[in-house]
């Protein structure tokens, strides 16, 4: 499924340039908690997009070979998700818990917004 590797891609790059910006708000603003907890989800969120987009990939060669297939992986994707969570409540001060659930969210966000463009480009 190269379509998955490409897409994959696309949104790995969006969200690279996201957590570029979180950093810079991170180093330049005096709300650092707020920016470290986005920067907190949004790498979990990468790596969750990352375990989906890997997960999907070997799910369709399995299917095409017709072995048996197991789960994408939802267990391991809220397991990180919790970690985070986790991390904000041991930290307050440094994480700030909205933020890391909106982090969280990003990959989510980034697919809903690179869909619509996709669709748009192709009309």
């Amino acid at each position: 499924m190269p379509e998955i590797n490409v897409m994959f891609q696309r949104y790995r790059k969006y969200i690279f340039f996201l957590l570029s910006l979180y950093v810079l708000g991170w180093g330049f603003t005096e709300y650092k908690s707020v920016f470290a907890g986005l920067i907190l989800g949004t790498a979990l969120s990468l790596f969750n997009l990352w375990l989906l987009a890997r997960r999907t990939s070997g799910f369709g060669d399995k299917l095409l070979r017709g072995e048996k297939v197991r789960s994408l992986g939802t267990v391991s994707r809220m397991a990180s998700a919790g970690l985070a969570v986790l991390i904000a409540f041991e930290y307050p001060e440094e994480f700030h818990l909205i933020s890391v659930v909106l982090g969280l969210m990003t990959a989510y966000f980034v697919i809903m917004i690179d869909f619509k463009i996709q669709s748009l480009q192709s009309r």
